[in-house]
């Protein structure tokens, strides 16, 4: 009797023994036929057990295989050093980068002592003490000097865990690490990469912050037209009034008598002119610092950042902010603010102002159709924090563009009449400076902005 069975390509024979005919014929006395039928019957069922182990086995030597040719190839990929030791520090497995660090082959690094690689007794004793210490700590990041076939030696940062065995015990350690120029590359690379990330994000903030201002220069326009108009006017009555003094003062000293004098004085209207120069003094340089002002706030707005912080009245930011919006857009929207006087807030009052008029201009685009065009600012001090909602009356967010309100580039309005950076730059804005802005639909209609900051101290 035979059985044949396959595994993983191969074929497998066993034989059964084949008792002769006579031993059917005359079996041992004592026994019957039935009971040697069934003992034959059960070395075929052992047999059969046999061939399926056999295939079992052959079937998990491939996998075995498998997974062998799996772990080599990482190891001969891998970039970084690792060296597989016992516990007594002896190597039991290295790959081709440490491999190629020394100088040697892998064959010729088995079986060695593990202090050998490394170039000084300081990194040696090191080495010794991860030993020792490994039981109860795992180690990070630690430089040790390797000998190295390109220079005297190579400063590599290595990372070293246990090995365990099925029960648990310490049967050696696992050493990985990467030289140390590599990571100073890595961490340069890293830090230029950032370096470059913050000024595109400077220059892009300045960007969108020289779009906003170019939106307000009729409004600023006319801000700084009524000032300087009126220091103007001031400033040619003021030399009207000088010709006549002078007119007066060259009488006076040519020795005119008192009669002709007074007859001048009144003809000139000295006593008039004496009670305008203070009123129109006054008013010029009240007109003046009006103008300085603005300047000031323009020069703040469209500044670029210096990360510097200061404290400021966001109040007078956002009463600015809103006239300078309202006027550039020549909107007939009708601004409801219920704010404090004072508003004390640390940070960028140039990039805050910012802030400010973006939310406003998104309140004026919202509602450019609307003949009742209204917004309401609303600020509310809580918990040493200021919160600020604008709320407009205009259709408010659909439900679907709601979460991508302060994505870059995202926007509902028509092509060529918004960038979609407006509110993405306000949210980096706003987190820069420690607060929160949110965006919603009022129950009643209309949308929400609501702008947290908090306060300064």
């Amino acid at each position: 009797m035979a059985r044949s069975g396959k595994g993983e390509g191969k074929e497998t024979q066993v034989y059964l023994p084949t008792l002769p005919a006579h031993a059917l014929e005359h079996p041992p006395e004592g026994v019957g036929e039935d009971v040697w039928i069934d003992v034959i019957r059960k070395m075929d069922e052992v047999y059969s057990d046999l061939l399926q182990y056999e295939v079992a086995l052959e079937e998990k030597n491939a996998k075995l295989e498998e997974t062998q040719k799996f772990i080599f190839s990482v190891l001969t990929s891998m970039s970084d050093v690792l060296v597989v030791c016992d516990r007594h520090g002896v190597i039991q497995e290295v790959n081709q980068a440490l491999a190629d660090l020394v100088g040697k082959r892998e064959e010729e690094l088995r079986g060695t002592p593990l202090i050998d690689l490394f170039a000084d007794e300081a990194s040696r004793e090191q080495a010794r003490r991860f030993l020792r210490d490994l039981h109860s700590e795992r180690i990070h990041d630690c430089e040790l000097h390797f000998r190295c076939r390109y220079a005297p030696e190579m400063p590599v940062a290595v990372n070293c865990t246990p090995r365990l065995s099925p029960v648990g015990k310490f049967v050696g350690m696992v050493m990985t690490g990467r030289p140390v120029g590599d990571l100073r590359r890595a961490y340069e690379q890293l830090r230029q990469a950032h370096e470059d990330l913050k000024l595109a994000q400077q220059q892009l903030i300045h960007s969108e912050k020289m779009a906003s201002l170019g939106r307000l220069v009729a409004g600023v326009a006319h801000e700084l037209n009524n000032p300087i108009s009126f220091v103007l006017g001031n400033v040619y009555a003021l030399q009207r009034y000088g010709q006549r003094m002078r007119e007066y003062l060259e009488a006076i000293h040519a020795g005119k008598t008192a009669g002709e004098l007074a007859e001048l004085r009144k003809s000139l209207r000295i006593d008039r002119l004496m009670e305008d120069m203070k009123p129109l003094i006054d008013g010029t340089i009240e007109g003046a610092e009006r103008t300085r002002d603005i300047v000031a706030g323009l020069k703040r707005f469209s500044a670029q950042d210096r990360g510097e912080e200061e404290t400021f009245n966001l109040a007078e930011v956002l009463e600015r902010s809103v006239h300078w919006v309202v006027k550039a857009s020549g909107s007939r929207i009708k601004v409801a603010l219920d704010v404090p006087k004072e508003i004390p807030v640390s940070g960028s009052a140039g990039q805050m102002q910012q802030v400010l008029v973006n939310l406003v201009q998104n309140a004026i685009d919202s509602t450019d159709r609307q003949a009742d065009a209204l917004l309401e600012i609303r600020a509310e001090l809580r918990n040493r924090s200021v919160v600020l909602s604008f709320r407009d009356n205009g259709p408010g967010f659909r439900e679907d563009t709601l979460g991508h309100v302060f994505d870059p580039f995202f926007t509902t309005k028509p092509v060529g009449k918004g960038t979609g950076l407006g509110l993405s730059i306000s949210y980096g804005i706003v987190e820069r400076h420690r607060g929160q802005l949110k965006a919603s639909n009022h129950p009643g209609g209309g949308a929400v902005l609501t702008l947290t900051l908090p306060l300064a101290g």
